[in-house]
């Protein structure tokens, strides 16, 4: 069984319920508040571990309490923590999320002590032993394009999540594959991606900047792209929609996981549709993933 490094951000989640997600200026009352563990890297993590595959991660977190909680709870779903470093300059990182009654939401985050994510030499000897490296854009980018050049020197394969975009073309030119939404395909291109056949048209601009790419369009599933061809993955639909907060970071963690245990890019990718789907059954991110299967070699 193969393993996963995520480099990635770390945050407490704090959740609002409302009925319905404030306006411009408009103040609304919530129906319900709780916490959580969030950010990218730590919810792409915990997705990675909720499929019984090894992972480890490396970030940071502020001192005190809430990040001795965060570190606890990755650690008590299965998470190697001894890469997340403790800053004593910031606190931990926090996203306020809204979420409303059709679990849509809001997301505001405050990078905190992601933004003091460091590369040492261990973290670099982790990605050189593992499987599969993944990495996002809520930590510095020059710890990101370090990570990815460890791997790449290594051969240790690469799943980039551009999310949020930002321009990084030496990192996404070795991803395999990369994933965005389709917002996030559309800054990448310069073009509108909104559907299969978007996805379809933009093959070869895809290809030109990347081995190989997944594009996520929410309930429409996702499109494996690659130098074979084109290939649709729809989403199974989900019994309820409770919160589709953390859905694409399930996405992504249960692909890596079905990459380092050696299945094929295509049944990563369905596995991966049928976790986000999975996802939004549950309230919260990665602290509310359900365990997720994989298919056997």
């Amino acid at each position: 069984m193969g393993d996963v490094v995520v480099v990635g951000s770390i945050n407490r989640d704090e959740v609002v319920s409302v009925e319905r997600l404030p306006g411009e200026g408009e103040t609304i009352a919530a129906t319900g508040r709780r916490e959580g563990v969030g950010g990218k890297g730590a919810n792409q993590a915990m997705a990675v571990a909720r499929t019984g595959t090894a992972v480890s991660l490396v970030g940071a977190v502020g001192p005190g309490a809430d990040g001795e909680a965060l570190r606890a709870a990755l650690a008590d779903a299965g998470v190697d923590v001894t890469g997340v470093t403790t800053s004593p300059d910031a606190e931990t990182g926090t996203a306020y999320v809204f979420v409303d009654a059709e679990g849509r939401n809001q997301i505001v985050v405050a990078m905190g002590a992601n933004a003091e994510v460091v590369l040492d030499g261990s973290g670099r000897s982790r990605i050189r032993s593992a499987d599969v490296l993944v990495v996002q854009s809520e930590v510095p980018e020059t710890v990101v394009a370090e990570a990815v050049g460890a791997a790449a020197d290594a051969g240790t394969r690469v799943v980039v999540n551009l999310a949020p975009y930002r321009d990084a073309p030496d990192v996404v030119a070795v991803a395999d594959p990369l994933v965005v939404n389709e917002h996030e395909a559309s800054e990448l291109l310069g073009r509108t991606v909104r559907d299969v056949d978007d996805v379809a048209d933009a093959r070869d601009a895809l290809l030109l900047r990347c081995r190989s790419a997944v594009v996520t369009l929410g309930a429409q599933g996702a499109v494996l792209v690659t130098a074979d061809g084109v290939r649709h993955v729809p989403s199974p639909a989900p019994r309820r929609v409770v919160d589709t907060t953390g859905a694409g970071d399930a996405f992504v963690g249960v692909l890596a996981a079905g990459l380092a245990r050696g299945l094929g890019l295509r049944e990563c990718v369905e596995a991966a549709a049928a976790a986000g789907s999975l996802s939004v059954e549950s309230p919260g991110a990665g602290s509310g993933y359900p365990s997720f299967a994989l298919p056997d070699r």
